[in-house]
């Protein structure tokens, strides 16, 4: 479980090819501390295990699900990273409830810069919509944000300098693709109400 509070940007190192996954070596000083084979690391998003760590390295294999259902296959050595380990039991829930379960992607359509903060505009799935509501939780390369405007096919989040600076959606253009995790409590609270009896 994690909170979408991004540790540190972290970089890819290497990317060696399977028959059906990749195997991905990332550099992370601050998330490989303590690190151990079979730990979860939170990479842009993506719930993956420690294979291998050395120093401020770690190794994690990716399957063809994931590949296919996140941005994962399109980084490259030199991509930058999103990372966050766990939350620890008993810690503050900054972020919102997070699974580092990729649900889609989108795509960076624009972003408005002004003074304080900028607005940036993604593209959304359209079996995502009904999930995404205005001023809701949305996970986005696994930074927890808070919806500004929920459209039919987009939605739109508020980033402050800090998120800027230090996460990968200071770094992404127009046409880049994302990884979304819409909240999980929608979707359970979707799945109830559908199992319920429809009594006259």
């Amino acid at each position: 479980m994690f909170t979408g509070i991004v540790e540190e940007l972290g970089e890819v190192t290497a990317v060696e090819s399977l028959d059906d996954a990749s195997r991905f070596r990332l550099r992370g000083p601050i998330v490989t501390e303590g690190a151990k084979h079979g730990d979860s690391i939170a990479v842009n998003g993506v719930c993956l295990t420690v294979v291998e760590h050395e120093g401020d390295e770690f190794t994690a294999d990716v399957m063809a699900e994931t590949l296919n259902r996140s941005s994962l296959g399109a980084l490259a050595v030199g991509s930058r990273v999103n990372l966050e380990r766990p939350m620890a039991l008993g810690a503050r829930l900054g972020g919102h409830i997070v699974q580092g379960h990729v649900d889609g992607t989108g795509e960076v359509i624009e972003r408005k810069p002004s003074e304080n903060w900028e607005i940036v505009k993604i593209s959304l799935p359209a079996d995502l919509t009904r999930y995404v509501v205005e001023k809701g939780s949305i996970t986005v390369d696994g930074i927890s944000l808070t919806v500004v405007d929920a459209g039919p096919d987009y939605f739109t989040v508020s980033l402050i300098p800090t998120t800027l600076d230090l996460t990968t959606l200071g770094l992404k253009q127009p046409g880049d693709p994302v990884n979304l995790e819409v909240d999980v409590i929608a979707k359970y609270v979707e799945r109830l109400m559908g199992d319920r009896e429809v009594t006259p």
